[in-house]
């Protein structure tokens, strides 16, 4: 029960605010909002109005987006022409990620999600439940989108996001009067950078003080995980990815998983590689330089060691498949297998660094279970 403890104490912080904010927001208390870690975003309040502007929305974007809320019933003042308009408090929202799911139920703001493109991908078992009640409709995937089904729904708001300047979609979403607003929160560099998004959400709901509180303790629990590994005089080497077609899919040395697992106090074999986003290199290249790694993490969706093997024979050649040291991250599964990693990762970065750690020091967290993780069998 010690793995859940994390979970329990932000449980305890988002149930004892359960109260909207209508006569007295908490944004009128906030005048400016901190931010630590993140860097694609930032808030400025100009009286009972929020500036917010997504600062890169794409990877190599040299332009953002801005966005004027103001509150439910205001005057619109003046603002530049590129200064897109977001009524708030949000009633209801589209979400287009699985990765805005926990931002809003961690502000206690699941019930306000009425549509998302590919429902079996959720895990959150309460937004399954309203999923399964018919309240939050499936809308279809990028192009194929039913953009009269969205429409029908009446969305306060869409949060989307995009890899690239293509935003023609969300274009045609606008021409219905659908506000759109871009999170680009998985181009954060620092795991905590990603967590802290949440603060972007809040703000579309006035819920500033409860986004600080949530963060302020997934930040603790990052941090004093990182503390234990300060010290630590033997790092495993670390492997990562598998064989995608004809290339092997890696992180870079200055990718998210990098940072994360160097924080876990492991000598990731490409850390120092200067890019951020991931490599393709030869099945060849990575046997050289990794066939005698200590670990390896993260294998995709495979399960076992024997589907991996039947995959690819050449995998059972890597000193950590013969010791069995083989680790995948995708160890719980929604409802209809949505990756709960891929859904709660990016917002509980504390969890996946407490699992690194337990995989390369388990004698620093010896009551620990692993949460995201799991060792193929």
């Amino acid at each position: 029960m010690k793995k859940v403890i994390g979970l329990l104490l932000l449980c305890s912080i988002v149930a004892c605010e359960n109260k909207r904010s209508d006569s007295t927001d908490e944004a009128a208390l906030v005048r400016s909002t901190s931010l630590s870690y993140a860097e694609g975003f930032t808030i400025k309040y100009q009286g009972r109005n929020k500036l917010v502007e997504v600062k890169y929305p794409f990877q190599g974007a040299t332009s953002g987006f801005k966005y004027l809320l103001i509150p439910r019933g205001d005057a619109t003042p003046s603002h530049a022409p590129d200064v897109r308009v977001i009524t708030i408090p949000l009633n209801s929202i589209v979400c287009t990620s699985t990765t805005h799911i926990p931002l809003l139920e961690y502000l206690d703001e699941g019930e306000r999600l009425i549509g998302f493109p590919s429902t079996d991908y959720v895990s959150s078992r309460k937004i399954r439940e309203r999923i399964d009640h018919g309240q939050v409709q499936e809308l279809g995937v990028d192009k194929g989108m039913n953009l009269e089904r969205l429409a029908s729904l009446k969305p306060d708001m869409v949060m989307g996001y995009t890899m690239n300047s293509d935003y023609g979609q969300y274009k045609k979403m606008e021409e219905l009067n659908i506000p759109v607003v871009i999170n680009a929160e998985y181009l954060e560099k620092h795991p905590l950078g990603r967590a802290e998004w949440i603060k972007f959400m809040a703000v579309f709901f006035n819920k500033e003080k409860k986004a600080d509180s949530v963060f302020h303790v997934i930040e603790r629990s990052y941090l004093d995980a990182k503390n234990l590994t300060d010290s630590v005089a033997n790092k495993p080497t670390v492997l990562s990815g598998i064989v995608y077609g004809d290339a092997w899919f890696l992180p870079g040395g200055q990718n998210y998983a990098s940072k994360i697992l160097h924080d876990a106090g492991c000598s990731y074999l490409w850390e120092e590689n200067t890019s951020n986003g991931y490599l393709e290199l030869s099945f060849e290249s990575v046997y050289e330089r990794a066939h005698d790694a200590d670990l390896w993490i993260g294998v995709g969706n495979y399960t076992t060691l024997k589907e991996l093997e039947t995959n690819d024979q050449r995998y059972a050649r890597f000193k950590a498949f013969r010791n069995g040291s083989v680790y995948t991250y995708d160890a719980r599964k929604g409802a209809k297998g949505g990756s709960e990693f891929l859904e709660l990762g990016y917002l509980r970065a504390d969890l996946i660094l407490k699992d690194l750690v337990k995989i390369a020091h388990p004698d620093l967290l010896k009551e620990y279970e692993l949460y995201f993780h799991k060792k193929l069998d």
